[in-house]
């Protein structure tokens, strides 16, 4: 895509979205969701197979509903995605509730850094915009560049307006050396499949073999920092809730792959609740184990 046509769909049509207040939003989320569910199906072969493996214990009839029930909250997860380029502080913050903040403020009282880990349930882009505001510490997130410069630029503007700063996926290892004397808070989302299977950790993970990520774990104990939790939850629609879960205080008392497996089954058990909410549309399981 070209830069000019990059620019026309970001001003004249995902600008003007974005600036719909939300009742709107949600209608416009509803048209997505008739064409995207009905009109032209989009991977819905492949929700349907990975809900089948993941849940053999559930009838057809029900893995059909939680297909149902994921595409809609799938399209309200797109507009919200928009919504962050113009939506105020003020305006997320209040659609995402902190449940329990003294659990991490006990380490921030400390002079410690952390690290937050999460995966792609609910709606992961606000709380990572609400992080600078929940964090006495330097906030950061790390994300993945896109392949288009242009909007490339513009998403990572949206996700640090306010004040989150942001590393690439290659720069994670600089940026942790770079601030080892500093006082941070890490956010991380850990459930995607990884590029290289070979330098990741297979587990079970929703009854099917698992590449999970190594890199909480590898920087935790590193760096000697404690590992946090953050449980989304959606609440009702366009508002969220994060609950703390200590992972570990202590990381260099851990076993080899103890902080892996740990994350992995807290976003099990997440996703169990509740199986609508996790993102069933990404190729998680596209690697064998060998």
């Amino acid at each position: 895509m070209t830069t000019f046509l990059s620019a026309f769909v970001y001003y004249l049509i995902l600008i003007p979205i974005s600036l719909l207040p939300f009742p709107l939003l949600y209608l416009f989320s509803d048209i997505i969701f008739l064409l995207l569910y009905y009109v032209s199906p989009y991977r819905k072969k492949l929700v349907l197979d990975n809900l089948r493996k993941s849940f053999p214990e559930k009838s057809e009839a029900e893995l059909k509903l939680i297909r149902k029930k994921f595409y809609r909250h799938f399209c309200d997860l797109v507009v919200e995605s928009l919504k962050t380029f113009t939506a105020s502080e003020n305006g997320i913050q209040k659609r995402v509730q902190l449940v329990n903040p003294e659990l991490v403020e006990q380490f921030y009282s400390k002079g410690k850094s952390v690290i937050l880990v999460t995966g792609h349930y609910a709606n992961w882009e606000w709380p990572a915009l609400t992080l600078p505001y929940l964090s006495s510490h330097t906030a950061t997130g790390i994300y993945k560049k896109l392949s288009n410069p242009f909007f490339d630029l513009r998403l990572q503007r949206s996700r640090s307006r306010f004040g989150l700063k942001l590393m690439s996926t290659r720069e994670v290892q600089q940026f942790f050396a770079d601030h080892s004397d500093k006082l941070c808070t890490y956010g991380f989302i850990n459930d995607q499949s990884p590029s290289d299977p070979k330098r990741g950790h297979w587990l079970k993970f929703l009854n099917q073999d698992t590449c999970y990520l190594l890199g909480v774990e590898t920087y935790a104990i590193k760096y000697d920092l404690p590992v946090i939790y953050t449980a989304i939850r959606k609440v009702k629609r366009g508002h969220y809730s994060i609950t703390y879960k200590v992972v570990t205080e202590s990381p260099l008392t851990t076993a080899a792959f103890e902080i892996t497996e740990a994350c992995a089954r807290i976003n099990e058990s997440i996703i169990r609740e509740e199986p609508s909410y996790w993102l069933w549309t990404h190729r998680r399981w596209k690697h064998a184990r060998k």
